[in-house]
């Protein structure tokens, strides 16, 4: 596997009035093609600041990303928005479905990005809803609401799938399920998988473990014998 993403020196400063706060600072990390990683590390310690950056959701104020050939950090804002809509999907906590569209609606939302997606039945069969076209969201457990998410994340096959706490509102056996289909997303799609979480548990998932702690990254680690989401304790 190449080479996907590379940060080097990056960091990030908010400045609110006459006051900065560094959120993260001197990460350097690469991310391979293919990759499942976890960003592991406690409330406030910068890691979805890190996974915003990463998907061109949040600037860096100073240092290098670079994504493929595209050097990030350089983008204009309209190239930036092109960047995040060809090559970046996002799967949030909680669905962020729209309550008064279809399953197959949701997912065929992305077309509005001005790239072309696959068919929204086809995205849908993917995360084991074919069959769930026409359901809307209240229709549907937490689990489905997710697999919808999902799907109309891959839609437009991206090359990276972005996941912030993506089985937070999940019970344990529900979660685990989403997990086994992000994984499957990685290993089998070949995609690159970047999951944030403050549970310790998911590491043992990944191919690379990406601890965060107070603005840094505190160490990572490679993992050369994953293990599958049934495995876990979590």
């Amino acid at each position: 596997m190449g080479t996907l993403i590379n940060l080097q020196n990056v960091g990030k400063t908010y400045i609110t009035g006459s006051v900065a706060n560094e959120v993260l600072k001197n990460v350097n990390l690469t991310i391979d093609e293919g990759e499942m990683v976890v960003i592991l590390g406690p409330s406030g310690s910068g890691k979805s600041t890190l996974l915003n950056m990463l998907g061109g959701l949040d600037s860096a104020s100073c240092g290098t990303i670079t994504f493929g050939e595209k050097t990030v950090t350089e983008l204009d804002d309209s190239k930036l928005s092109d960047f995040r809509a060809e090559d970046v999907g996002i799967v949030f906590q909680f669905y962020n479905l729209i309550p008064t569209l279809t399953a197959a609606e949701n997912v065929a939302l992305m077309s509005e990005l001005g790239v072309e997606i696959m068919d929204p039945m086809e995205a849908l069969k993917l995360v084991g809803l074919a069959g769930y076209e026409n359901k809307f969201p209240s229709q549907m457990s937490g689990g489905q609401q997710q697999r919808v998410a999902i799907a109309r994340a891959i839609a437009k096959r991206p090359r990276l799938l972005l996941c912030d706490e993506p089985t937070g509102a999940l019970d344990t056996n529900t979660g685990k399920e989403i997990l086994k289909l992000l994984c499957s997303q990685s290993r089998d799609g070949k995609r690159t998988v970047i999951m944030v979480t403050h549970n310790a548990a998911f590491a043992d998932i990944a191919d690379k473990v990406i601890y965060v702690k107070n603005g840094t990254v505190e160490r990572i680690v490679t993992n050369e014998h994953p293990k599958d989401a049934d495995e876990i304790d979590c």
